[in-house]
């Protein structure tokens, strides 16, 4: 089977930078992907892509260096198994508040007896080969997004899910939750101390520990604190930020730093 290298890259302690797709395109996907990302994610959640949309998509950054993921829109066994089926190499589970839920997340991407994937692996048998059924529990990547307090209080608990591979933190649900805004750079003491919180678990229970940021200098400075797993922006963001970026050269203005937020 395909060996998953993120895997790889968080034993030996290397940073792993994430590219992120909410536009439902095949194009931009291989365009992303070869773009020197470790991994891209094709958000089912807050993009407007449907399965469809996905499949070509994740076909489109298997022909690339990058690794493919996927962001469901719930946690929900049956597309969970299905986004695997179609070569997903890793899901990101938005919403994970309990331990229960957590092992529901990871009980969906295992085959028994470690969980209870159905067994079909249809497109994940091309990209990562014939005996792909046999390594699958071994190289797919699982991640729990921490977005609540609830999630927070029960971190420990979620964090000692056999299983899972680490958390990714949702930073404006995060922080709508804590302080009531949702900001992805906040520095609301207690949007702080909840990072610091999250990274200080993950290392003691040796788990990943991942972040959504809005732009590459953000992503750097996560990487400087801690974080194993950072995306710098989406792609909607960073195609806003491009083209204002071009106009105001072109006009002769200072570039705006205003757009889109992040998820």
């Amino acid at each position: 089977m395909r060996k998953n290298p993120l895997k790889a890259a968080f034993r030996q302690q290397q940073p792993i930078i994430n590219g992120w797709l909410a536009i439902p395109s095949g194009y931009s996907a291989e365009i992303v992907g070869h773009q020197g990302y470790d991994s891209v994610t094709v958000d089912m959640q807050h993009g407007m892509i449907d399965f469809a949309n996905a499949l070509s998509m994740l076909q489109a950054i298997s022909a690339t260096p990058a690794t493919p993921l996927a962001r469901v829109n719930t946690n929900e066994p049956a597309q969970i198994m299905r986004l695997l089926d179609a070569g997903a190499w890793g899901i990101i589970c938005p919403m994970i508040s309990t331990a229960e839920q957590a092992r529901q997340f990871v009980s969906a991407c295992r085959y028994p007896p470690l969980g209870n994937r159905s067994f079909g692996p249809a497109r994940a048998l091309l990209y990562g080969g014939k005996d792909y059924p046999q390594y699958a529990n071994e190289e797919i990547l699982t991640l729990a997004m921490i977005e609540t307090r609830e999630g927070l209080e029960n971190l420990d608990a979620i964090l000692d899910t056999a299983g899972l591979d680490g958390v990714f933190i949702g930073p404006n649900d995060l922080s709508l939750t804590l302080t009531g805004s949702a900001s992805a750079e906040s520095q609301h003491p207690e949007m702080l101390a909840a990072i610091e919180l999250v990274l200080s678990r993950c290392k003691a229970h040796n788990k990943l520990a991942g972040i959504f940021c809005t732009s590459g200098q953000a992503a750097a400075n996560r990487i400087a604190q801690g974080f194993n797993f950072v995306t710098p922006a989406n792609d909607v963001m960073q195609l806003g930020s491009a083209s204002r970026t071009a106009i105001a050269t072109a006009r002769g203005e200072a570039a705006p730093t205003s757009g889109a937020s992040g998820y």
